[in-house]
């Protein structure tokens, strides 16, 4: 059947069209029941299993979905129907839970099933006259729902869900069975899908029990009411507002940052009330501050009726991104004057767009009575800092007090101190390292789930070899002769990168870097593309991996093991002895590698002297390359910065942390580095050269001066100058900055290392050529394309790969990182050489910067992630271990100091003052030279000095263990 639809539209030019689409109607479309006896419906696979005479179907209106979604994920909640109506409603309302709902009903093991209710000729509806979109709407689930009812007969029944009054009204009227959803959830007699339902409470309600002191009682506003969207847009265009994403501190959860495009800078939010019941995340609108106040924001802080922690200590920040921004120890006496005493201070008038998402954490132990019906409330505790308790309704108060749970927030009144939300699920025992592991994965959006079925199919079988096909490929070249090896960690099973070193007749050398051809077997537009375009990247943890691709292709069918034949696609230049690059070709290959070498044995080989194999003399020719290209780079600009890395020794069935030590970069590191380095800078002058405006790159933004401001304020109270005009003039300052202290010029140039941002990938075509540049590396060109499958880090951070699994496994960072970024690289350079068709969403610029902007994003994650893993096992090898050690002040404070501890790679707090002390102006800082020191003259502490101080594992508060500092 033929129906057409129509609708107005206006154009960018401002005429108003007619359109007008065929919209075509099936009588055989399946119901996905499988007491269906329909002549349609006899030979396909059921999904709802109604097969007993008590069988409900259940059938949802939009709203149910959108809101309650962590119950839908239930697998309680089965035989559900999903109409396409509902499906694009909620597709159109809000992404992530369209996802959620997707996956749900892809899930063979759940029984949801989506009936195409507006291509039926039973259920299509026309809005009648006058009618709104969403009145329509709810008439169709209504006839769907309905049609159901009558379609399956009276031996099942068909229940309507919604939370709407009105639609439900409707629905009786008509005969159809409805009921809200929390209705429906309490007739299953389960508690703990009661917990779940989200249920909307009204700003109206002031008689609700307030849970800080379990009484009734009529509430005050304790924030200012939001802004309308009007008067929000109205004063964005005025220049009143100013918009932007808030960003909570990490390190000091009452202070936030908005960056606003409007005011060229960042305004900064102090306390929670200023912030507006805004979370970290959300898209905000601003209102500035008069300038006299922008030194505190002239505020009243509910802060202060929360318990006020101290701050933690935690990994060095390894960029600027990661660093506290003016993170205070404890309250600062006013003679500590604050760096931004003088910058845009405001408050947030306004949520533009919620960034709401679920939550790891513990519930606050108290004493509280049950509600009737065994309802009790509850304070959440989130464990990241940044978000603020969370009031929740629980059935199972007993069995959730010890366990790390996940909870999700569903509104916050200006009423309430703290926002309300729901128990979404139980992780595990607080404290337990496995639970633990969970939560840092759950908290950086780490997608840990096995590889589906569909993901795996796309594998080749296994065992898997080089077959005559590949071998007899115009495009791919036979390389089998050459002396090709690798370089690794001890026991890597992912070997995703080797190289070759060849003497030619005329003195000079055919280098060659070997990748991994995974693009030869992930194919665009499969399952197994879809799974690592979404992941992204690989993680590591100390104790375990999550891959971006499955562990056949990465340890097997990828990797270039030693005396197999693997593909690769290779980069192969022709240099002097002098390490200058003569040409450069690039071809996929089939290789086989004779040897897989660890840095440790690369190393040895080639300081053993008495060796003179053919193998030894490649490492040391390519070493003797690699050093010439490091030293260019350097004398180009290229900044050899450091970072406090750290390695666990870890019990292979335990997997607990034996021993924590600082990680050795050899030589045999650097050399890797270097000729990963030249390959990605090669590649990515290739594809720029063939796709201007399509190229994925990356980029590292120079620092500002402002940005470098902590870095210049330390050195210059130690005598020091650093000139900071550009990354060649910081790089001589840095060479410049040496001391008798053999430790002195690494701890320069870790905080140095803190100043700088992160580098970020980019679409070609977004940028000039100009900020293409990567200041780090001092390279006007730089991508990703050497690890497919394993990335190694830049010269940022100088940086190695990592061994992964038992023996020493250092601090996961850039180095552990695997790119889909790589993969992307590949097919683009593929296409360059003309191998490949460029497949079409390369070529929308906005998709690929979307696709940027995913890679950043899984990036940062994968990082935070591998470091709160190292710090969660720190925390797990100080447990029952105090020690005394030396450490380095970094930082001064009006109470104390921040200390940088060499040995374990982290950093904390050292309290010249009990908490709650403010001094009495018994210390006071000097800024000049950076030292704080007691007003009688008595003891004073400089920055870099090093100190003795006790760490011991203390939880202050229930649950929340924490590594502490003293000074001895």
């Amino acid at each position: 059947m033929l129906q057409s639809k129509s609708f107005n539209r206006k154009t960018k030019q401002g005429k108003i069209v007619k359109v007008v689409r065929e919209h075509y109607l099936r009588d055989d479309i399946y119901c996905g029941a499988s007491i269906c006896k329909a002549e349609s419906c006899e030979k396909q696979e059921a999904r709802l299993n109604l097969t007993t005479p008590s069988s409900t179907l259940l059938i949802l209106d939009t709203n149910v979905v959108l809101n309650q979604i962590d119950l839908l994920e239930n697998p309680a909640m089965d035989d559900v129907v999903i109409l396409s109506v509902v499906l694009n409603e909620v597709k159109n309302q809000n992404l992530s839970v369209y996802n959620r709902l997707r996956a749900i009903c892809s899930n063979n093991l759940r029984r949801f099933f989506v009936f195409s209710n507006e291509h039926h000729k039973d259920t299509y509806i026309k809005a009648m006259e006058r009618e709104s979109p969403n009145d329509r709407n709810d008439r169709a689930i209504r006839v769907a729902t309905d049609w159901y009812q009558k379609h399956l007969g009276a031996s099942v029944r068909v229940l309507l869900l919604t939370n709407d009054r009105e639609n439900k009204k409707r629905a009786t009227a008509e005969g159809i069975a409805a009921e809200t959803i929390e209705a429906y959830v309490r007739s299953l007699n389960r508690p703990d899908l009661l917990d779940l339902v989200v249920v909307r409470q009204s700003s109206e309600d002031v008689n609700m029990v307030d849970v800080e002191d379990h009484r009734p009682s009529k509430r005050k506003a304790i924030y200012t009411e939001h802004k309308p969207m009007s008067e929000i847009t109205s004063g964005l265009h005025r220049g009143i507002f100013h918009q932007g994403k808030l960003r909570v501190n990490r390190y000091n959860p009452f202070e936030a940052y908005v960056g606003s495009e409007s005011i060229g800078d960042e305004i900064i939010i102090h306390s929670r009330s200023n912030m507006n019941r805004a979370f970290d995340g959300d898209i905000v609108a601003v209102e500035l501050f008069p300038k006299e106040q922008w030194h505190d924001g002239k505020s009243s802080s509910i802060a202060e009726d929360e318990d006020e922690e101290d701050e933690d200590v935690h990994l060095v920040p390894n960029s600027s991104d990661d660093a506290p921004r003016n993170t205070k120890v404890v309250q600062e006496a006013a003679n500590d004057m604050s760096s931004d005493s003088s910058r845009p201070t405001g408050r947030v008038v306004g949520i533009i767009k919620r960034n709401w998402q679920s939550y790891c954490g513990s519930l606050e132990p108290m004493d509280m009575p049950a509600a009737t019906g065994g309802v009790a409330h509850a304070l959440f505790v989130t464990k990241d800092r940044r978000f603020p308790k969370i009031r929740i309704q629980t059935r199972q108060l007993e069995n959730l007090l010890h366990k790390r749970i996940i909870v999700a927030v569903d509104s916050w009144d200006c009423l309430s101190r703290y926002p309300s939300g729901h128990y979404v699920r139980t992780i595990g025992d607080i404290g337990d390292r496995e639970t633990e592991s969970e939560v840092v994965l759950i908290e950086n959006d780490i997608d840990s789930r096995p590889f589906s079925a569909q993901v795996l199919s796309c594998l080749p079988p296994i065992p898997w070899s080089v077959s005559s096909v590949d071998l007899e490929n115009p495009n791919r070249q036979d390389l089998r002769h050459l002396r090709v090896f690798s370089v690794d960690p001890p026991g890597c099973r992912d070997i995703d990168d080797a190289l070759h070193c060849t003497p030619l007749p005329n003195g000079h050398f055919e280098v060659g870097v070997h990748i991994a051809d995974v693009t030869n077997f992930v194919h665009p537009g499969t399952p197994l593309d879809d799974e690592a375009t979404q992941r992204g990247t690989s993680v590591y943890l100390v104790e375990r991996r999550i891959d971006m691709l499955p562990k056949p292709l990465t340890e097997d069918i990828c990797s270039l093991r030693s005396d197999v034949e693997r593909l690769a696609f290779s980069v192969i230049w022709e240099m002097t002895p002098e390490a200058e690059i003569i040409s450069t070709r690039y071809t996929k290959s089939v290789i086989k590698s004779c040897a897989a070498l660890s840095y440790v044995e690369a190393q040895a080989r080639m300081d053993d002297s008495r060796l003179m194999d053919s193998l030894t003399t490649d490492l040391r020719n390519m070493n003797a390359l690699a050093k010439i290209m490091r030293l260019r780079r350097i004398e180009k600009g290229a900044l050899t910065l450091a970072s406090a890395e750290v390695k666990f020794q870890i019990d292979t069935e335990t997997h607990d942390p034996l021993d924590i030590g600082m990680y050795q970069i050899r030589e045999a590191n650097q050399m890797v580095e270097e000729f990963m380095l030249a390959a990605n800078i090669s590649v990515a002058e290739k594809i720029l050269k063939h796709f201007p405006v399509f190229s994925l790159l990356r980029r590292h933004p120079s620092p500002t001066k402002e940005m470098l401001e902590p870095l210049l304020r330390t050195t210059a109270a130690l005598g020091l100058g650093l000139d900071v005009s550009s990354s060649k003039a910081l790089a001589d300052s840095l060479d410049q900055a040496v001391a008798d202290d053999p430790y002195f010029n690494k701890l320069i140039r870790i905080l140095a290392t803190r100043c700088m941002t992160q580098a970020v990938y980019f679409c070609s075509g977004d940028l000039t050529p100009p900020e293409f540049l990567h200041y780090g590396l001092a390279a006007a060109l730089y991508t990703h394309f050497t690890s497919p499958i394993r990335r190694y880090a830049g010269a940022l951070y100088n940086c190695v790969a990592s061994i992964k699994y038992m023996g020493w496994i250092r601090e996961p960072d850039l180095a552990m990182l695997h790119f889909h970024a790589d993969v992307i690289v590949h097919r683009l350079l593929a296409a360059a050489l003309g191998i490949y068709k460029l497949p079409p969403i390369f070529q929308d610029r906005p998709q690929l910067t979307s696709i940027a902007d995913n890679l950043n994003y899984r990036h940062r994650n994968a990082q935070m992630a591998g470091r709160a893993s190292v710090e969660l096992h720190t925390l797990i090898y100080f447990r029952n271990r105090p020690t005394d050690t030396e450490a380095r002040i970094v930082k001064i404070r009006s109470n104390g100091f921040i200390v940088f501890v060499p040995k374990y790679g982290i950093e904390g707090p050292v309290y010249l003052t009990s908490k709650g002390d403010k001094g009495g102006g018994e210390w006071f800082v000097d800024e000049e030279h950076q030292k704080v020191k007691k007003m009688d003259g008595s003891i004073s502490y400089s920055v870099l000095q090093a100190v003795k101080i006790h760490m011991e594992v203390v939880e202050p508060q229930p649950n929340r263990p924490k590594l502490q500092l003293t000074l001895i």
